[in-house]
């Protein structure tokens, strides 16, 4: 059975990036689809584990390849979801998080009407401020398009089915484990294992 896709997402400096780390070291059977960017690597960023950093040229040059199951361009920078890495994850039964942007997960919604969407949601405008300060890792003028393109992102909660609130980390980490883990107690993600106890108890009978 393929594993499903796992969409969360926030705006910049809402702490998807960390809770994100905290799931793939806690939850078993989960893979992590690695985007694609234009942007320049932050520091301690690494190729291929943060993101595949790519000049525009190839990023377009994948567009028209229709390599992405999603692509958009925020702040500035490109960003896409690479279709053959989901596919080859999803094939081996995990379950794929995507870690994308509002624009991004609104497209896969629509693509992929049975993703489990997830937002995170800063607890306040002044802690998501604070937060991306903290980080330091944008100048003033991107950390001001980030902060103003954060009004409008939050604005987009309602899209999602779960929403996360961010206020304190290992509480909204274990939230966030809860959601992954109850829907895979979903009836129709449990056929197979659900057939073979039924089948033990027909054979009981004999």
């Amino acid at each position: 059975m393929k594993g499903k896709l796992i969409i969360i997402s926030s705006p910049s400096g809402g702490g998807k990036g960390t809770l994100i780390k905290e799931l793939l070291e806690t939850i078993p059977d989960l893979g992590y689809s690695v985007s694609w960017t234009t942007r320049a690597p932050r520091f301690g960023e690494e190729e291929g584990k943060h993101y595949h950093f790519v000049t525009r040229e190839k990023f377009v040059e994948e567009i028209r390849n229709e390599g992405f199951l999603e692509h958009a361009e925020v702040h500035g920078n490109m960003y896409g979801t690479s279709i053959r890495q989901i596919d080859e994850i999803a094939s081996t039964g995990k379950d794929v998080i995507l870690e994308i942007d509002v624009q991004g997960a609104a497209a896969v919604m629509e693509k992929a009407s049975e993703a489990v969407s997830i937002f995170i949601l800063p607890p306040s405008f002044d802690t998501l401020r604070s937060r991306l300060i903290a980080r330091a890792t944008e100048g003033s003028n991107d950390l001001e398009i980030r902060l103003r393109n954060s009004i409008e992102e939050v604005r987009q909660f309602a899209r999602f089915k779960y929403v996360v609130v961010n206020d304190e980390l290992q509480l909204a980490s274990r939230k966030l484990a809860s959601i992954i883990l109850a829907e895979r107690q979903l009836t129709d993600r449990q056929t197979g294992a659900i057939q073979g106890i039924l089948d033990s108890f027909e054979r009981s009978k004999a």
